[in-house]
């Protein structure tokens, strides 16, 4: 076992190598859910998505799960009729090993699209997966989910509520195909707090909102995407029952936990070197502010800027009229690389220096700051540079 982290009570999980990659490492997780459980999920967006987010969102939908299964190296996406087969093969095996309904088990694959599955290796693992459930094994799912990333992501939090004590634990995975229509990589959170269904998919929803789709490495959606909270009541606090201060602290708490796991995916961005907060500011709607940031965060011309680290704010400025919008006139807006002023009145400030901006982009952490002057909202994005590195990880992919 790795490092420890913080047990949920009401969750197990065994992890081990199956076959899925060559080399010998940890591919294969199997998670157990206590019964009265209540489970949540968001899901890709992405039209050519694996059967894999459609049987789980599908399984979601009917009852509450009892196993999650979870396999790195293959996304079982692009693979036609197999692909359902597969999984339906692999879950009736589960189904018969832990005596749970076949629609009480979620499934999650990660990895190269078009291949398919070797689901044997996986039929063959899964009694070994099952007497090897623990409770202590959110380090090695954390390992066993990775695919091109370079570190686990892991967060957890330990509050107090009602005079007992909550905790929230969370992995994830991510580093290449990240852009926020739902979930953009692999996400699995656990509480012990009690919690209904609806409440639980509320808060999942608009957490995901301003946590994990507000960050971005290439613009690229997966066909796998997928995100999921559990909430196992094993604690002594029922959500319903807390005032609305503690229940304030609840959902800070797990916001906070959120987006943690999602700035740990941007700082693990395949080839980053830079980590990149966008924020846009003054804004006449919050769509708005997200669209301009993106379209900042997005931009391949602005991204390589910052590997150079060239203060080129002619591609900031770019990416901000590139946005479809009302407004036509951007003689209001403000361009600051961290805080020295570079752009405004339409154009560069006249005691703009850029041996100062070349200076401040030799940093890790960096911000690109938009004052837009037209409203009251605003919107922050979380991106990397685009380096050669990137580059390299995703020719050779499959090599």
């Amino acid at each position: 076992m790795g490092r420890n982290i913080t047990n949920i009570d009401g969750i197990k999980i065994s992890s081990i190598h199956s076959g899925m990659y060559k080399e010998r490492r940890l591919d294969l997780s199997l998670v157990e859910i206590s019964k009265g459980s209540s489970v949540a999920g968001v899901f890709t967006k992405n039209k050519a998505r694996s059967d894999a987010v459609n049987v789980t969102e599908k399984n979601l939908k009917k009852r509450s799960p009892r196993y999650l299964i979870i396999n790195s190296g293959n996304a079982n996406a692009g693979t036609g009729k197999n692909g359902l087969s597969d999984i339906s093969c692999y879950i009736k095996e589960i189904s018969n090993i832990t005596s749970c309904k076949l629609d009480e088990v979620l499934v999650f694959s990660t990895g190269v699209i078009g291949e398919r599955i070797k689901y044997k290796k996986i039929i063959n693992s899964i009694p070994k997966l099952y007497n090897k459930l623990c409770n202590n094994g959110w380090d090695d799912l954390s390992k066993s989910i990775l695919t091109t990333d370079k570190c686990t992501k892991t967060s957890e939090k330990r509050i107090t509520l009602n005079n007992n004590k909550v905790s929230i634990t969370g992995v994830a995975k991510g580093s290449g195909m990240i852009n926020p229509k739902m979930a953009t990589m692999l996400s699995f959170v656990a509480t012990d707090i009690k919690i209904s269904k609806f409440e639980l998919n509320k808060l999942l929803k608009d957490i995901t909102d301003t946590t994990y789709n507000m960050i971005t490495v290439d613009g690229e959606t997966s066909t796998n995407d997928s995100s999921i909270i559990i909430a196992t009541g094993k604690s002594n606090v029922d959500y319903k029952s807390l005032k609305k201060t503690e229940k304030e602290i609840f959902v800070k708490n797990l916001k906070e936990l959120y987006l943690s796991l999602a700035q740990k995916i941007v700082n693990d961005g395949e080839g980053a070197t830079k980590f990149i907060k966008v924020n846009v500011e003054r804004v006449s709607t919050k769509k708005l502010a997200k669209e301009i940031a993106m379209s900042i965060a997005n931009s391949p011309l602005f991204k390589t800027a910052m590997f150079a680290e060239d203060p080129n704010w002619g591609r900031i400025l770019c990416a901000i009229g590139n946005i479809e919008s009302n407004v036509n006139d951007l003689s209001k807006i403000e361009i600051y690389i961290g805080n020295i002023l570079v752009f405004k009145n339409n154009s560069i400030y006249k005691n703009y220096s850029e041996s100062k901006s070349k200076k401040y982009l030799k940093n890790k952490n960096l911000e690109i700051n938009i004052k837009y002057n037209n409203g009251k909202e605003s919107a922050v994005v979380w991106t990397t540079d685009l380096s050669y590195e990137y580059v390299e990880i995703n020719a050779e992919y499959r090599t």
